[in-house]
């Protein structure tokens, strides 16, 4: 049946062409709505940008009709701005009196309720608006466009029973057909049928559809990190394959995911000089109550949000003596960032850059939106490598949850793309005590 969907403003801040996403059902977008676009356009964060395209989108279709009386989008559909009146707004209940923003889209979407006769639901991304619209009878929903089931997430690997000759066939000829179905590029145990304790692991080549063994590394490992559980020797593999150009991973704190996505590009630009540079970049969104503007220029800025990174380098480049204190005559990354190798940035300067030809590592992308994370991808030029990494358990931007991050949203679309790969790291390898607190708090 069709339906009237009356959206909030979080959802076009969310998503800027949400109004256009729901097919041929009617969209009304209460007039408050563009108060609070008005007010939202002036910040410079993705808040900002999203709102000035929204407003950009809806003086576009001015040129096709009355927004007032309704614009014909995705055939049958439509979209309307509609006015509040006075009369349903102080209609609403004692405690909900005033000229709150909240307030007159449930106005708006009661006075609907009246007059369509077609099911009528508000859509936001605040719990607490949704709550109050349960409690006036009104049909409340979160918006799901973009948002993944968390508890069925890919996570790139699977255990497969085969023969025995298949295990010597990977091995021997350097590939093996299954007569199975499986993702492009997804990790695999092979358990050899006569004998469980015999196994082998592999990838099934994207472009081939074979299975094939994971690369084989030397005696120190890949810039002195080795592997230390089968999750990360998967991972390494795709970050070593040239044929894939997306790797996300996934895990909890303490699983390596940054410091395995660094290990692999620093072979990749040091050492091979497959690529030009490697570029690492992250999200400045603050855990707990933000410490404000700190001082001094763009580099010293930036040391407490990318100092992470650094604790990252500083391990694999042994830029750390026993006593925990730098050692001064190897700068490690310094020296690294003097001879072009390594950039290290935030993604507020990412937008609108062409980037050929370099390993990229977005860490923290849990705490991106799918809108964000859509512009990072599409910022990569020819023979760049993106790697995302992150844990949807430790999200601080507050727009987002587990369901509705650009990174799970990322690992759901392109898990059947020949060129992405997915890992998702279990076990915790940072400390007994690391793994532990994760586990249990």
């Amino acid at each position: 049946m069709k339906k009237t969907f009356v959206l909030d403003t979080n959802v076009l801040l969310h998503d800027p062409s949400a109004m256009l996403r729901f097919e041929d059902n009617d969209v009304v977008l209460p007039i408050t709505i563009i108060e609070e676009l008005d007010r939202f356009k002036k910040q410079p964060e993705i808040t900002g940008r999203n709102a000035r395209q929204v407003s950009r989108m809806l003086d576009d279709l001015r040129s096709k009709g009355q927004l007032t009386e309704g614009i014909s989008i995705n055939g049958d559909g439509s979209l309307q701005v509609a006015l509040c009146r006075r009369e349903t707004l102080l209609e609403l209940p004692p405690e909900l009196e005033g000229d709150k923003a909240d307030n007159a889209i449930l106005a708006v979407a009661l006075e609907l309720k009246r007059q369509c006769d077609s099911p009528v639901v508000l859509v936001s991304k605040d719990i607490n608006l949704r709550i109050k619209a349960d409690a006036l009878g009104l049909t409340a929903e979160d918006y799901k466009t973009d948002k993944v089931d968390v508890d069925d997430l890919y996570i790139g690997m699977d255990k497969v029973v085969v023969a025995s000759e298949d295990i010597d066939r990977l091995f021997k000829l350097g590939g093996v057909a299954l007569d199975q179905e499986f993702f492009p590029n997804q990790a695999l145990t092979l358990i050899d049928e006569a004998n469980p304790s015999h196994t082998a692991l592999g990838i099934v080549d994207g472009a081939s559809g074979k299975v094939v063994p994971i690369t084989k590394l030397s005696r120190s490992g890949v810039s002195r990190i080795s592997p230390r559980n089968r999750e990360q020797s998967f991972a390494l593999d795709l970050l070593l394959r040239d044929s894939i150009s997306l790797v996300t991973l996934v895990g909890k704190a303490g699983t390596g995911k940054t410091l395995l996505a660094i290990a692999a590009g620093l072979q990749k630009v040091a050492d091979e000089r497959l690529y030009s540079r490697l570029l690492i970049s992250r999200p400045v969104v603050p855990m707990g109550k933000d410490l404000g503007f700190l001082p001094g220029d763009v580099n010293e800025k930036l040391t407490p949000w990318m100092q992470p990174l650094y604790d990252n380098f500083d391990l694999i480049l042994g830029t750390q003596d026993s006593s925990g204190k730098p050692d001064h005559w190897r700068r490690g990354h310094e020296e690294l960032i003097e001879h072009g190798l390594l950039q290290i940035e935030p993604l507020t300067y990412i937008r609108g850059r062409t980037i050929p030809k370099q390993f990229l590592i977005v860490d923290e992308a849990q705490n991106l939106t799918p809108h964000e994370v859509k512009t990072i991808l599409t910022r990569a030029g020819e023979g760049t490598k993106v790697v995302l990494t992150g844990d949807p358990d430790q999200i601080d931007n507050p727009y987002v949850d587990a369901a509705s991050n650009g990174l799970t949203y990322v690992v759901e679309r392109f898990k059947n793309e020949p060129l992405a790969g997915h890992i998702t790291l279990l076990k915790g390898e940072r400390s007994g005590l690391a793994d532990r607190a994760a586990a249990l708090l």
